[in-house]
C-alpha cells in the first residue's frame, strides 16, 4: 500500500545550477547528497528540514545514460506559499523571472522559470 509521496523528481541540464537556483533564490535546503556512478551527483531538496516530501534533482544526462525509457519533461509543480506578494517581490529582486501576480479561483498565484526554461507555480489561498 501507498503510504505517502516521498520525493518528486525533476530532471535538468546542469544539476548543480538547479541545486544553487532553490538555494539561494527560495531558500531551500540541500536534506541530502545522492552520490550515483560515474560522479553524477543528485540532490533532495525542500523548503526546511521538516518537511517530508522533497524535491530530487537529478541531470537529464544520468537519466538518459541509465533509465533512457524514462520521460525527461518536468512536472507541473504548484507549491503552497504564506505571503505572496512577499514572495514575489523577493523573487523579482533576486532576479527570478516571474510571470504576472493573478488571483483566480479564489487563490493568488504566480509562475516562475529556474534558468533551465522549467517552470513552476507557487499558490496562497485568498482569505
Amino acid at each position: 500500500m501507498f503510504k505517502k509521496l516521498q520525493s518528486v523528481m525533476v530532471y535538468v541540464d546542469d544539476v548543480e545550477a538547479a541545486k544553487e537556483f532553490w538555494k539561494t533564490k527560495f531558500d531551500f535546503v540541500v536534506k541530502e547528497t545522492i552520490e550515483l556512478p560515474e560522479g553524477y551527483k543528485g540532490y533532495d531538496l525542500a523548503p526546511n528540514e521538516a518537511a517530508e516530501t522533497t524535491m530530487t534533482l537529478f541531470s537529464k544526462a544520468f537519466i538518459e545514460k541509465y533509465s533512457p525509457e524514462v520521460n525527461l519533461g518536468t512536472p507541473s509543480l504548484m507549491f503552497e506559499v504564506e505571503n505572496i506578494e512577499a514572495l514575489y517581490e523577493e523573487s523579482k529582486n533576486k532576479g527570478v523571472e516571474v510571470g504576472e501576480l493573478i488571483e483566480i479561483l479564489g487563490t493568488k498565484t504566480f509562475n516562475f522559470q529556474d534558468g533551465q526554461s522549467n517552470y513552476f507555480a507557487v499558490e496562497e489561498p485568498v482569505e
